[in-house]
């Protein structure tokens, strides 16, 4: 299948289902191929407009999906309209039923060490132990990293999940995704160890549907969130508003 790939706001993004997501990951695992998965929301197409690294990391991903109501809302007013929202969490849970279902192992990279093993524990009482090939917390030192890598590359895994912050988990996937072709899936999931795991709660599906799970989050941790989500949504309405008026302007000059 042909990917119809838009550019809207200094990014790219697929115009993918989930379903046809999952399409690609299950081709990508079966030709033993590398694929690497990116998910953009408001706030990291806001940030990769002055973080170069971060657009990099982004832009550079073999799949790159929806992951906020708000980006698909704003494919729509650009006329580019996305079939659906493919948030990170989403796939990745899918993803793990998938590893189950198709005798798949997986490694877990991110979170806390507690976080980490609690989701693992989890993962093996409704799936089981033997889906995971291996894990390891994200707090590590820079020192450490290249020795994480090996252990990731020589963990027989066919999918990794990078659950770090942003812009953190793209620059690493894209530094040493070549390192790690012996796998065939590598997908950074932001805080999805922590909601998974139970540590955190996500928002009711109405929320999710109606664009306002930011909220929910923000609510959740207002002094830590505020500035990311208030600060970081307007700047984003502001960039779409933007980007609409020059649309506009050029249609204009076109007649």
């Amino acid at each position: 299948m042909k990917i119809d790939r838009i550019y809207i706001l200094n990014t790219q993004i697929d115009n993918l289902t989930m379903k046809e997501t999952l399409n690609e990951v299950s081709k990508a695992i079966k030709n033993k191929k590398l694929l690497h998965h990116t998910v953009v929301n408001a706030g990291k197409i806001v940030a990769l407009q002055t973080d170069e690294e971060l657009k990099k990391g982004v832009n550079e991903a073999d799949i790159i999906n929806a992951d906020g109501q708000a980006v698909i809302w704003a494919s729509r007013i650009l006329d580019k309209p996305l079939k659906e929202r493919v948030a990170g969490i989403d796939l990745f849970s899918n993803l793990i039923e998938f590893a189950y279902c198709n005798n798949y192992k997986i490694y877990l990279l991110g979170a806390k060490d507690e976080v980490v093993k609690k989701l693992i524990n989890k993962i093996e009482a409704k799936y089981s132990s033997h889906i995971i090939a291996g894990s390891h917390h994200g707090y590590f030192q820079n020192d450490e990293e290249q020795v994480i890598v090996n252990e990731i590359a020589n963990s027989g895994a066919h999918m990794l999940f990078v659950a770090m912050s942003s812009p953190k988990k793209e620059i690493f996937l894209n530094k040493h995704k070549n390192e790690l072709n012996a796998l065939n899936f590598i997908m950074g999931v932001g805080g999805s160890f922590d909601v998974l795991a139970g540590k955190t709660k996500r928002a009711p599906k109405w929320m999710q549907n109606a664009g306002l799970e930011w909220f929910y989050r923000f609510t959740q941790e207002p002094r830590r969130m505020w500035k990311r989500y208030l600060v970081g949504n307007i700047k984003f309405i502001y960039l779409v508003i933007k980007e609409k008026l020059n649309l506009n302007r050029k249609l204009n000059n076109g007649n």
